[in-house]
């Protein structure tokens, strides 16, 4: 029984297990059906990189205060975080990764770096 491979059905010699002609063709299979899975984990990726990149920005020395209006204007999204942070408190923290920012009274924010 002649065997084919998954992508592009050429005939497969080798092991009886073996269900694609060369690693090109593995690929392209698993990138195919992959495809949309893998389109949302990179956009949100991407937005999640692009805050953390604004806040590094505006927040050169560790502490640092700022408007929502500035955020805005660089293309924060508010919707990204990666978690929060409540402090005994009660105040949360939104965090991106080791980047926070601290919503403040008059849209006011209080970006910082945790250690």
């Amino acid at each position: 029984m002649a065997r084919a491979c998954l992508e592009c059905r050429q005939k497969i010699s080798g092991r009886a297990d073996k269900k694609y002609c060369s690693d090109h063709c593995r690929n392209a299979y698993n990138n195919r059906l992959n495809k949309d899975s893998k389109n949302l984990v990179r956009n949100i990726n991407n937005k999640l990189r692009k805050n953390y990149r604004i806040l590094a920005e505006l927040n050169p020395k560790g502490k640092t205060k700022t408007t929502k209006m500035r955020l805005l204007e660089k293309g924060f999204d508010f919707e990204y975080i990666t978690h929060l942070y409540t402090t005994r408190s009660g105040t949360i923290y939104y965090f991106l990764y080791d980047l926070g920012y601290l919503p403040l009274e008059n849209d006011s924010y209080m970006i910082v770096k945790r250690d």
